[in-house]
C-alpha cells in the first residue's frame, strides 16, 4: 500500500522521513542501493501507549538489507532520533519502530486543517486514474427492496470515496433488460393492461409478479393502446409491453435512487450489447475463440454438489481455467442463446475498451460464487490489463424493536427501499448501511435508527457537527467579533488563535484524530471500504462530546472561559477543525451535517 498523497499531511510527512532514513543508510553503504521503500508504511500503533506511529521499515527490508530486523530497526531509529519531528523512538517486538511525537507537531495539524478547510484529507492516490464503480444494477421488474439498499449507498459512498482520494471516477448502473425476467415482467404488466381495460383477472398466476405497482403501468398501456393489444399474438405485443413495463420501472427506479440521494453517470442496457448476429457479445465471444479460449467440450459433473451451470452435453465452453477460474465455464444454452456470463464477459469488455482497466463491481450476497469466473474473463479480454474487485454486500435484516419487520402489500413479498426511506430518512439509512463492514450481515432497527442516542451512530456523528455549531453561537457573546460563516472563521482563528494552549490530554488526543483523517482516507480508497469513514466519524465524535461532558464537569476545560480570550480562541479552533472533519467525512458517505438538531 502506498502513502503518497498529493499535500503533506503528517503521516506522509514522516513516511517521507522513515524512507529518508532508509535511503540515508543506503548512502552509508550500511544496506545495499535500490531496496523498494514503497512496502514501508507509517501507521497508528495498536496500543496508543507505544507512541503516536509506528513503522514497518526494518522487518519489510531486512532481508533484502540481509541484516536481522531488530539490528537494522536501531540503525534507522538512531537517525529518526536527530529529526525535529520526533521526541522519542522505541524498538518493539520483532522489529517494529514506535515513534512519539513532539507536542509542537499537534497545533500544527490543526493549522493544516483549518487552512485546508473541505479540502483536508483530499488525497493524489488516484493520479487521475479513471476506475468504473458498478453499483444496484437490480433487475428492472419492481421497486427496489431493502437489500439493494444497501448496495446503492455503498456503490454511491465508495465512489464519492474515490474521488475524494483522486481517482476519475465513473458511476454505473447495469440495466438487465434481456432475458427471461423481463419477458416475465412483461407478461406480468400484460395481466394489469388487461385488469385496466375492466377485466376480471383473478389472482396473479404463479410464476408472475404480483405486486400492485405494476399497475400504473397496465393503466400507461391501456391509455395509450386502448384494446388494441389483446387482438395481437404474444410475439407481437411482448415486446412493446417489455419495452414500457422496463422504462416505467426504471423511472421508478431512478425516483427511489434519488430518494436515497444515490446517483450515476450511466446507465447501460445489457440488450445494447445483443444486436444483429448477436451484436457485441458474439464478436467478443467470437475474439475470444480466435485466441483459442473458446472451444466445444464436456464438463465433469460438479464435485461439490449441483451447479445451475452444469449440463451433461456437448457445448460451448470459455477456458476460465486458464485465468484462475476452478472450471471452464459454459457460454450458450441448450437452447442456443447466450447464457448470463457470455453477456458479463462482453459487458466487461465494453467497459475495458472505454478506458476503465481498473473496476469495481458492488454485487449482492448471492452472487459471491460469481466472481472468479468474471475476474478471469476480464483478465482474457483485457489480455492482463484490466483488474476486477467485486464487493459482496451481505443481507439487510430488517427490525422494528427488535422485531422482524413484515412484507410490503405494494410490492407483494418485500420491504421497499422507499418505505425505508420514508419512514427514517435517507440519512439514517445511508449512514447505517455504512456503518458495519460491507460483508457482514446488517441489522437495521427502524425504531433504533431515530433514536437520539449515543447507540444511534448517525445521531451521535451529526449531534456532533451541530453542537460545533452550537458552541460558535454561544461564542459570539464572548468573542464579538467572531465570524458567523464556518468560511470566515477559520481564517479569523489562524490569525488570532495561539494553537499552544491546547495542552489538555482531551485535546491532544482531538488534534491526533484530526491528524489521522488523511491517511484513513487513502486506506479506505485503496481498500475499497468505506466504512471505515464512518467508524472513524463516529470515534471523533465521541471524542469532541467526551471533551464537552469533561468540560461540564470541570469548568477550567470548557470551550468559552469568560475571562481568557487565548483559550476560548484556541478552542474554538479546536472545534472548528473537528466540525469541518465531520462535514468532509458525511459529505463523503452522503449525509447531511446540520447546524443544528431539533
Amino acid at each position: 500500500m502506498t502513502q503518497a498523497s498529493g499535500q503533506s499531511h503528517l503521516f506522509a510527512q514522516v513516511l517521507d522521513r522513515v524512507q529518508a532514513a532508509c535511503r540515508t543508510l543506503s548512502d552509508q553503504g550500511t544496506i545495499p542501493a535500490g531496496l523498494d521503500l514503497s512496502r514501508i508504511v507509517v501507521e497508528p500503533p495498536r496500543d496508543a501507549a507505544h507512541g503516536d506511529m509506528a513503522t514497518n521499515a526494518a522487518m519489510v527490508l531486512a532481508k533484502d538489507a540481509k541484516a536481522k530486523p531488530r539490528d537494522l530497526a536501531e540503525k534507522i531509529a538512531e537517525l529518526l532520533r536527530a529529526d525535529p519531528l520526533v521526541e522519542t523512538v522505541e524498538i518493539a517486538g520483532p522489529g517494529f519502530i514506535n515513534l512519539r511525537l513532539k507536542a509542537s507537531v499537534w497545533p500544527e495539524v490543526l493549522r493544516t486543517v483549518l487552512s485546508e478547510g473541505a479540502a483536508y484529507g483530499r488525497s493524489r492516490i488516484g493520479r487521475g486514474e479513471a476506475i468504473n464503480v458498478e453499483y444496484v444494477s437490480a433487475n428492472p421488474t419492481g421497486p427496489m427492496h431493502v437489500g439493494h439498499c444497501r448496495g446503492a449507498v455503498f456503490g454511491d459512498a465508495l465512489a464519492s470515496l474515490l474521488d475524494f482520494a483522486g481517482f476519475k471516477v465513473t458511476r454505473e448502473y447495469y440495466v438487465n433488460d434481456a432475458g427471461a425476467q423481463v419477458d416475465v415482467l412483461a407478461r406480468s404488466a400484460f395481466m394489469r393492461y388487461r385488469e385496466a381495460l375492466g377485466e376480471v383477472i383473478g389472482a396473479i398466476p404463479e410464476g408472475l409478479y404480483p405486486g400492485d405497482y405494476l399497475k400504473p403501468v397496465g393503466a400507461a398501456l391501456a391509455a395509450e393502446y386502448g384494446d388494441r393489444l389483446k387482438a395481437m399474438a404474444e410475439a407481437e405485443w411482448l415486446p412493446i409491453v417489455r419495452a414500457k413495463a422496463i422504462a416505467m420501472m426504471m423511472a421508478e427506479i431512478e425516483k427511489d435512487l434519488q430518494a436515497l440521494n444515490v446517483r450515476h453517470d450511466v446507465f447501460f442496457s445489457e440488450r445494447s450489447l445483443q444486436g444483429a448476429n448477436g451484436g457485441e457479445v458474439a464478436a467478443v465471444i467470437d475474439g475470444l475463440r480466435k485466441r483459442g479460449l473458446v472451444y466445444e467440450g464436456r464438463l465433469p459433473r460438479p464435485k461439490g454438489g449441483p451447479d445451475e451451470d452444469w449440463e451433461d452435453r456437448e457445448q460451448t465452453l470459455f477456458r476460465a481455467t486458464a485465468f484462475g477460474d476452478d472450471v471452464d465455464r459454459p457460454l450458450l444454452k441448450s437452447d442456443g442463446s447466450y447464457t448470463y456470463f457470455a453477456s458479463d464477459i462482453a459487458y466487461h469488455k465494453n467497459k475495458f475498451d472505454r478506458g476503465f482497466a481498473n473496476m469495481v463491481d458492488v454485487w449482492g450476497a448471492d452472487h459471491g460464487g460469481y466472481i472468479k469466473r468474471v475476474q478471469a474473463a476480464i483478465r482474457a479480454v483485457s489480455e492482463g490489463k484490466g483488474t476486477l474487485d467485486v464487493k459482496i454486500v451481505q443481507l439487510v435484516k430488517l427490525l422494528r424493536a427488535g422485531e422482524p419487520v413484515k412484507m410490503s402489500k405494494r410490492s407483494g413479498d418485500f420491504v421497499t427501499l422507499r418505505e425505508v426511506v420514508d419512514e427514517v430518512g435517507a440519512d439514517a439509512v445511508r449512514f447505517m448501511m455504512l456503518f458495519r463492514k460491507n460483508d457482514a450481515v446488517l441489522d437495521f432497527d427502524l425504531a433504533k435508527v431515530i433514536e437520539q442516542s449515543r447507540d444511534n451512530a448517525v445521531f451521535y456523528v451529526q449531534y456532533g457537527h451541530a453542537r460545533g455549531y452550537s458552541i460558535f453561537r454561544n461564542a459570539r457573546e464572548a468573542i464579538a467579533d467572531l465570524p458567523e460563516q464556518a468560511e470566515a472563521r477559520a481564517p479569523y482563528l489562524l490569525a488570532k488563535a495561539d494553537l499552544s494552549r491546547l495542552a489538555d490530554t482531551a485535546e491532544l488526543g482531538l488534534l491526533r484524530r484530526l491528524a489521522l483523517f488523511p491517511r484513513l482516507v487513502e486506506g479506505a480508497a485503496e481498500a475499497h471500504e468505506p466504512h471505515r469513514i464512518a467508524f472513524y466519524l463516529y470515534d471523533l465524535a465521541s471524542e469532541f462530546h467526551a471533551l464537552w461532558t469533561r468540560g461540564r464537569d470541570l469548568p477550567h476545560l470548557r470551550f468559552i472561559i469568560q475571562n481568557d480570550a487565548e483559550i476560548t480562541l484556541a478552542r474554538l479552533a479546536l472545534v472548528q477543525g473537528v466540525v469541518s472533519v465531520l462535514a468532509a467525512g458525511l459529505a463523503i458517505l452522503g449525509v447531511q451535517a446540520p447546524d443544528e438538531m431539533r
